[in-house]
């Protein structure tokens, strides 16, 4: 099969690439465009690791073709900054050192953001729901839910649990 073009919004910026078919987005990412911070990690959609946005919505990005984000708006954690700034759930998660091998992170923050983007006031039940395709071995969950808690109401949520 042929390489093809596929134009999209990468963090706010359009990009045009040449991929192969079913390259996913997870490698495209990393391989080709040096965005590090979307991991590799089980690549079946089992840990949440890889984790973008498109259009606003979690999405697995080891199991996503290239094809299927042409002319869509994919964010990863390196979007998220405001200028020189954290996000407040990127501030949120260092203030409650809800990172601690960092693998899970940015997956995790991403996913959080999108809740966040869609309830600013989530009960701790929500967060929970939140993150449940998504895989922490060292936190043991307690700080990132915190840290998400913390970062509604930095937003202006209650974050109520």
């Amino acid at each position: 099969m042929a390489a093809k073009i596929v134009s999209f919004t990468l963090n706010g910026r359009e990009v045009d690439v040449l991929v192969r078919p079913l390259t996913t987005v997870q490698r495209l990412l990393r391989e080709q465009l040096g965005y590090t911070a979307t991991k590799a990690g089980c690549k079946q959609g089992g840990c949440g690791s890889c984790t973008v946005l498109v259009d606003g919505e979690p999405m697995m990005s080891c199991l996503l073709p290239v094809e299927d984000v042409a002319g869509r708006h994919v964010t990863t954690l390196e979007g998220l900054n405001q200028g020189e700034a954290l996000h407040p759930v990127q501030e949120a998660f260092y203030e409650n050192y809800a990172i601690q091998c960092g693998y899970c992170s940015p997956g995790m923050i991403v996913v959080s953001k999108a809740l966040l983007d869609h309830n600013p006031h989530p009960t701790r039940e929500d967060i929970v729901e939140a993150l449940t395709g998504n895989i922490c071995r060292c936190t043991g969950y307690e700080p990132i839910i915190q840290a998400i808690s913390d970062a509604a109401e930095r937003i202006g949520g209650s974050g109520s649990e």
